[in-house]
């Protein structure tokens, strides 16, 4: 059994029919799934597996409890450095997904770095990721962190310098110059 990463922006609302499709293919495989508490994609998530009834699924959460668990799976708290508030609260919880992960499925407004850094993370452990870009209507696959730069060339230099504020130092260096 995979297990796969899926996230997404928090502005997303409904997920589109190609991704739709492919949590139907996950859960047909059984592959595990992993995945955030957010509002927007990551609920709009889960609220499709739990309609399928599907068991294999982990949420993971920084806070004491999970914001959305909408199939009542199994809760991971992943704590976030002591102060931390905003996207670095949940930063510690994407990069254990990411660790756990084989491949992702990300479902991206073509705006939000934290869905963009979360690809990045992937591809530097080598697990390709599935991306569907709203804003641009396309999907895509990235392997590489070349990949995720050809992505990110198309969202714009202010969004990717937003995404770089969020990298570790280590993530940063991986970045072609």
């Amino acid at each position: 059994m995979s297990m796969i990463f899926i996230g997404g922006s928090r502005e997303i609302f409904e997920l589109p029919e190609p991704a739709i499709a492919r949590i139907g293919a996950i859960v047909a495989a059984e592959h595990g799934v992993l995945i955030g508490d957010a509002p927007g994609a990551d609920a709009e998530a889960q609220g499709l597996l739990a309609g399928y009834g599907y068991e294999h699924v982990g949420i993971f959460h920084a806070g004491k409890e999970p914001r959305n668990n909408l199939g009542d799976w199994a809760a991971y708290h992943v704590p976030c450095l002591e102060g931390a508030h905003g996207y670095c609260a949940h930063a510690a919880k994407d990069r254990e997904m990411t660790r756990r992960a084989d491949f992702g499925m990300m479902v991206w407004d073509g705006a939000s770095p934290g869905t963009a850094v979360n690809v990045l993370r992937l591809v530097m452990a080598n697990k390709p990721c599935v991306i569907y870009d709203l804003a641009r209507g396309s999907l895509a696959t990235a392997h590489n962190v070349e990949d995720w730069c050809a992505t990110l060339h198309h969202a714009g230099s202010d969004i990717r310098r937003q995404a770089e504020a969020r990298m570790t130092p280590d993530e940063r260096r991986a970045l072609p110059g």
